[in-house]
């Protein structure tokens, strides 16, 4: 699911259920991390290493223990930029060399609706707008959620080349539906902050691609060189 999203440069690992999902499968350092937490926070924890170990190998990178860093993003080995999701029966984890592109950003949420309150909490008022709009437009798609997820890997991508806190407020994300009707589309993100500097040129527009399967949906950002 998360691979059609992402271009050929990009290694993707995912997993469905509780496969490869015990905490047994961590290295010491990674199980010391979450040795304190709810046992399912340690089983999503350990099944998405396995995936981003996976990912790994296929780029040809032995596997090694994978730490979260700064606000927990995870510190990927050298040469690499990558992402990890998970939600409730799924799990991914993309890898791509560095010098292929200065980003990405993935994310996966269940197909359901926000619950309450959380909409006018995460968008801008353009944005809620749009929304609307959207699930007039195209009412077998959970928009609401969609948004939620694009932001959230707006920020996965953002996050590795600022190191700092991008609020929900800080873009302003325009979906696209697939003009076939089509369960995807794209969007674009908008920073309403200054954007990272990449290869010395200011990035102030991300762009990414969502779709809608097995009950979840899925989007992902590239920043590539310019």
């Amino acid at each position: 699911m998360i691979e059609e999203l992402l271009p050929d440069s990009v290694v993707t690992v995912e997993a469905y259920g509780e496969e490869d999902a015990s905490p047994a499968v961590l290295y010491p350092e990674e199980a010391a991390v979450v040795a304190r937490a709810v046992d399912k926070r340690r089983r999503e924890f350990a099944a998405v290493r396995v995936c981003a170990r996976r990912a790994m190998e296929k780029l040809g990178v032995p596997a090694q223990p994978l730490l979260p860093g700064d606000r927990g993003a995870p510190r990927w080995p050298d040469g690499l930029a990558g992402s990890m999701t998970h939600c409730d029966g799924y799990c991914a984890a993309a890898l791509v060399r560095a010098a292929d592109l200065a980003s990405l950003g993935i994310d996966a949420e269940p197909d359901e609706p926000l619950p309450d309150g959380v909409l006018a909490a995460v968008s801008l008022p353009g944005e809620a707008q749009r929304i609307r709009r959207l699930t007039l437009d195209h009412p077998g798609i959970h928009w609401d959620r969609l948004l939620f997820s694009a932001k959230e890997s707006v920020y996965k991508a953002w996050f590795p080349l600022t190191g700092q806190w991008l609020d929900f407020s800080e873009a302003d994300i325009h979906l696209s539906a697939h003009p076939s009707g089509h369960p995807g589309g794209t969007f674009t993100a908008t920073l309403l902050v200054p954007g990272p500097l990449v290869r010395g040129h200011r990035v102030d527009v991300f762009e990414g691609r969502w779709t809608v399967e097995r009950g979840l949906v899925a989007t992902a950002v590239t920043v590539p060189y310019t």
